[in-house]
């Protein structure tokens, strides 16, 4: 599996009502996309939920290389050239993942990023992420690394935001979900 994500930093004063309304209109063309896990249609807005910038973020969780390539290079991904101009893809392997169908009825994504630290071995260290980061009750969570940066990244899938005390990361707003339509 391949984790992909693309952060289109937008203005602050810009009307984010133009992304929700983009996502209405378009967010089901990626319903049942090739080799597609899931997409999540993720948002911040400036001011709300402690975040300090407005920005659309998409992040995809494929099962295969075949539909990322055929999403970047056979004329998807241009509508996102066409509209925000060229961006950097963050690259993810997925390291653990506790996801189920059930992330379709969330509305929060909580994502925090770590550095792997240099170390003598990488041994057991699946193990060690996992009681490294945070426990949140009642959540699902995928965790993805990129040996390129040596960091990785923990998501959560949260229906409210009840149970995140005092943790500092990103909280993004899912506006829609795509899956390929097979249960995992």
């Amino acid at each position: 599996m391949i984790a992909t994500q693309y952060k289109i930093t937008l203005p602050s004063d810009y009307d984010m009502n133009i992304i929700k309304e983009r996502v209405r209109n378009n967010g089901h063309k990626t319903d049942g996309f090739e080799d597609l896990k899931f997409k999540l249609y993720l948002i911040t807005e400036k001011g709300i939920n402690s975040n300090l910038q407005n920005s659309y973020s998409p992040f995809y969780l494929w099962k295969g290389n075949n539909g990322l390539n055929k999403f970047l290079f056979n004329g998807f991904y241009d509508n996102i050239l066409n509209s925000f101009g060229w961006q950097h893809v963050n690259v993810g392997i997925p390291l653990i993942d506790t996801t189920t169908t059930k992330i379709k009825e969330k509305n929060y994504l909580f994502h925090i990023t770590r550095k792997i630290q240099p170390q003598e071995s990488l041994n057991n260290l699946k193990d060690r992420i996992s009681e490294e980061i945070p426990t949140i009750e009642d959540t699902e969570s995928l965790v993805i690394y990129n040996p390129d940066k040596w960091e990785y990244d923990a998501f959560y899938f949260l229906s409210d935001l009840s149970n995140l005390k005092e943790m500092s990361g990103i909280i993004y707003t899912i506006l829609h979900v795509s899956e390929e339509g097979i249960t995992y």
